[in-house]
């Protein structure tokens, strides 16, 4: 049976910006057993240089047709035919790499990304960039300043790209060259977690979070507000207990847009006029899945739910793995799929939450939900090691 500890794991998984932990407490943390129904094992292995080491960061890889594209924080950049794991090309986005690896090779420090569309590859960085590389060649095309860091994943849609930054802007790219078409801006509170949201572009708005706990849509065209709903509300005496962010990304299903906040709740808002349509009280800052008529999700403590997707009523709760800092929940087939901070795989019966199998990664854990492609399961750990995962059959 696996163990770790935990001290100060908090303050590095929700990546708090102007906050210090004093708590020298540890809590012994095990695995509950379980009796594996079946073995995912790996069909291929990979790597993209050091992955993101121990940094926070949500670098998601992303897959189009049968190639994923995977990144690392330093700047490499990597196509891989999904089918065989042969790498079909590979890019460093680094303006002066280091010919020694122990030189100071100028990390890119990349960040908010992948995403694919207009023919690219998009990803944003801590230093204010968003890059654009050819999505067939890995060729750069281009890399633009931007005011903030990108620490989401870029959005496409009505022919732009839009890049929620750090610094409490919204900015909308047009995808040839790079040039800036308009920027929204909002208010950021002092203290905020680390994360912001992916931008989701739908109906021609622009859906995305606030710090603010706030869930707003800006029309595409020209980027003014078209509307706002509290996913939170902030109360407490302290900046801490006033933490409301709306760090996780909207998902969009017919004319209802679904949002989630930290300190906060999951809610159901009409897409069309801002009305929200049902709010549950859920904490949580990992991006969540809508599948059909169930919403999945893994709260701030560390357990999953599933919810019905109408009315917000829960369905089932799964709190065995509190404590052991999942990655947001990925639905493959018949099962719900997260991983940890120590490189486990779980599987949980996505109709029950009963965890039906483990599987052991690499030990510097996961960082970001793992992908579908199909009948194939992308995943990828924190010291860049990537894996593809099939289908698993019962046994």
């Amino acid at each position: 049976m696996k163990k770790i500890t935990l001290a100060t794991l908090l303050l590095l998984t929700l990546g708090l910006t102007g906050c210090s932990s004093s708590d020298d407490e540890e809590d012994e943390l095990t695995l509950p057993e379980i009796v594996n129904q079946f073995e995912a094992d790996s069909v291929w292995q990979t790597s993209v240089g050091s992955g993101v080491e121990h940094y926070f960061s949500r670098l998601s890889p992303v897959v189009y047709k049968d190639t994923v594209f995977v990144a690392s924080r330093r700047g490499e950049i990597k196509a891989i035919d999904i089918n065989s794991g042969k790498e079909l090309w590979h890019s460093d986005v680094r303006k002066n790499p280091a010919f020694w690896p122990w030189e100071d090779d100028d990390s890119a420090k990349l960040s908010g990304g992948l995403s694919e569309a207009y023919g690219k590859i998009f990803v944003g960085t801590e230093r204010g960039e968003v890059i654009a590389l050819d999505r067939e060649t890995g060729e750069l095309a281009w890399r633009k300043q931007v005011p903030g860091e990108a620490l989401s994943a870029p959005a496409a849609g009505d022919g732009l790209i839009y890049v929620n930054l750090g610094s409490g802007k919204l900015v909308a790219l047009h995808p040839d060259e790079g040039e800036q078409r308009w920027v929204y801006e909002h208010e950021v509170p002092a203290l905020t977690l680390r994360g912001i949201s992916s931008p989701q572009s739908a109906n021609g708005g622009v859906i995305f979070g606030e710090e603010n706990g706030k869930l707003s849509v800006v029309i595409a065209e020209n980027g003014f507000l078209a509307w706002q709903a509290d996913v939170a509300i902030p109360q407490g005496a302290s900046e801490f207990e006033r933490l409301a962010d709306v760090d996780t990304q909207p998902v969009v299903q017919g004319s209802t847009v679904y949002s989630l906040a930290y300190n906060g709740n999951l809610v159901a808002v009409d897409i069309r006029s801002g009305n929200v349509l049902w709010k549950r009280e859920y904490s949580g800052y990992r991006d969540f899945t809508v599948d059909g008529r169930n919403i999945y999700l893994v709260d701030s403590q560390g357990s999953i739910y599933a919810l019905d997707a109408s009315s917000g009523i829960e369905r089932w709760s799964q709190p065995a793995l509190n404590g052991w800092f999942l990655t947001g929940p990925t639905v493959f087939g018949n099962y719900l799929v997260t991983g940890d901070q120590e490189g486990n795989l779980h599987w949980l019966d996505k109709e029950t939450g009963d965890l039906v199998s483990r599987s052991e990664f690499d030990s510097s854990g996961f960082y970001i939900e793992p992908i579908t492609a199909g009948d194939k399961l992308i995943v990828i750990t924190r010291d860049g090691e990537v894996s593809l995962v099939n289908l698993p059959l019962a046994n």
